[in-house]
């Protein structure tokens, strides 16, 4: 089975070349002003050129309304949506009917219960991205490097597809595939941004590097 490799979180033309070069699949662009990786439209329009036709460009919203889509729509052009908020199905497939894009659906996992939105929106969202839930009262929803106990992830169903992500470093990615892999699931991705930094919203070229060697690797 192959392996999608995302890198989020990017904020420069520096950072977004390195992750290109270094073989990811997929760039996320943060629109979430809270987080400290966000980048406006007019930046990311900028970090998109670069990746055009090399990577797949991922917008990373949170509960957007449809005139903040359709402003990054028409800025970026992201080749998908990541939504990273309270979304429902029924919006996820809203967003899917507007802008005919693949819809990536991020949910926040601490328990087995958790798993069973994952499993509702199966049918609707392109692809489910399993991320370790923030800490109480967290200011952004995602890339807070914290991991998640990854045998809850035992109670999925083996067939359904889905990307990890959750404190992922290059020191423990190959073990998080590995461990995935080896209990039957149909792991398709890894994705990172806080595990390739020096400093929250800085990113480190040489961890991206490793990140991509390393889950490669696996």
């Amino acid at each position: 089975m192959s392996l999608l490799v995302k890198i989020c979180g990017l904020t420069t033309p520096e950072s977004v070349a390195c992750a290109i070069e270094a073989g990811a699949d997929m760039l996320g662009l943060n629109f979430y002003p809270k987080s400290p990786r966000y980048v406006t439209p007019g930046q990311a329009a900028e970090l998109a050129a670069i990746a055009r036709r090399r990577a797949n460009v991922v917008a990373l919203v949170v509960d957007p309304d449809d005139t903040r889509l359709e402003e990054i729509s028409a800025a970026v052009a992201p080749d998908s949506w990541q939504l990273h908020g309270r979304e429902n199905a029924a919006r996820l497939a809203a967003v899917k009917r507007l802008f005919a894009l693949p819809v990536i659906k991020a949910l926040g996992v601490s328990e087995t219960a958790d798993l069973g939105e994952a499993v509702a929106f199966r049918d609707i969202a392109d692809s489910i991205l399993l991320d370790a839930k923030p800490p109480k009262d967290a200011a952004y929803p995602g890339g807070h490097g914290k991991v998640f106990d990854w045998s809850i992830l035992s109670a999925l169903p083996h067939d359904m597809p889905f990307m990890l992500s959750g404190g992922l470093t290059p020191e423990n990615v190959g073990a998080a595939i590995r461990t995935l892999r080896g209990m039957g699931l149909s792991l398709t991705g890894v994705d990172v941004s806080s595990g390739v930094e020096s400093a929250p919203g800085v990113k480190d070229l040489a961890k991206i590097r490793a990140f991509v060697a390393a889950a490669r690797e696996a």
